[in-house]
């Protein structure tokens, strides 16, 4: 039997599909647009074209548009899923789990595989995706192309956790004739540090984990691993922690 996990994110959806041994047989992510209930719409469609009718099968729903889906047989918050994914990601119950995601960054303390704790920030966009996004656009580059630069600055920073008045800091910059490297090298630092001072509050397991759409950026997981003094662990399937997690839930769901 195949089950259905789906993380509806404000920036980006992932969708798993695992069997019962928990084997992955597929996995995908599209944007989430404007409209959630579209969005998972676009999934079942997805699905189905690959043989997969959601409306028949066990399916779960987390994350910022759970409540958008009408097929899913169940809703269960992000912190949850993500927690279960991370532990199924990393084969570790004991961790603190950093999850960078567009709008929201999420810091779980995992014991024994179950949430000890966390912190959401979700009053403001820094140390977000989004934060990353519009300092990018404002140095008329890419996020990646961002860390890359970054890599090569220094001896910048910026004062500001707001995302507007963080922009005026780096246009200020620009007018100054700051190099572009160390206006990278602030932008990143200052969402290192943010994230940094989030996870020294929580108090998590020896073993620390990046998830979410940032977890594939080798110079975030090298600075955060600095700032924190510990060595911070990623996964190529880091991304899909809240819809492994979920897909997990409906495994768990089912057997009951």
């Amino acid at each position: 039997m195949n089950y259905i996990g789906i993380d509806i994110g404000s920036t980006c959806s992932k969708t798993t599909v695992m069997n019962d041994n928990t084997d992955i047989l597929m996995q995908f992510v599209q944007p989430t647009g404007w409209s959630s209930v579209d969005t998972a719409e676009t999934i079942r469609r997805k699905l189905l074209d690959d043989g997969i009718d959601a409306h028949k099968t066990s399916c779960v729903a987390t994350g910022y548009g759970r409540v958008a889906v009408p097929f899913a047989d169940k809703t269960v918050t992000e912190i949850t899923c993500h927690a279960k994914g991370a532990c199924e990601i990393f084969s570790c119950r004991d961790m603190t789990v950093i999850d960078i995601g567009g709008q929201d960054t999420k810091i779980v303390s995992i014991e024994d595989g179950m949430v000890k704790d966390f912190i959401m920030n979700d009053k403001c966009s820094a140390g977000t995706g989004r934060f990353l996004e519009v300092m990018a656009n404002t140095l008329t580059m890419s996020p990646d192309e961002l860390f890359e630069l970054a890599a090569k600055g220094g001896d910048t920073s910026i004062s500001s956790l707001c995302t507007v008045f963080a922009e005026s800091e780096v246009i200020s910059l620009i007018g100054r004739g700051e190099k572009k490297e160390n206006i990278a090298f602030a932008v990143v630092d200052s969402i290192v540090k943010k994230v940094a001072a989030q996870a020294r509050r929580m108090s998590g397991g020896p073993a620390v984990a990046l998830t979410g759409g940032l977890c594939d950026s080798v110079y975030i997981r090298s600075a955060l691993s600095r700032a924190l003094q510990s060595d911070v662990v990623s996964n190529k399937q880091g991304r899909y922690a809240g819809s492994i997690g979920a897909a997990l839930c409906a495994i768990k769901e089912d057997s009951r």
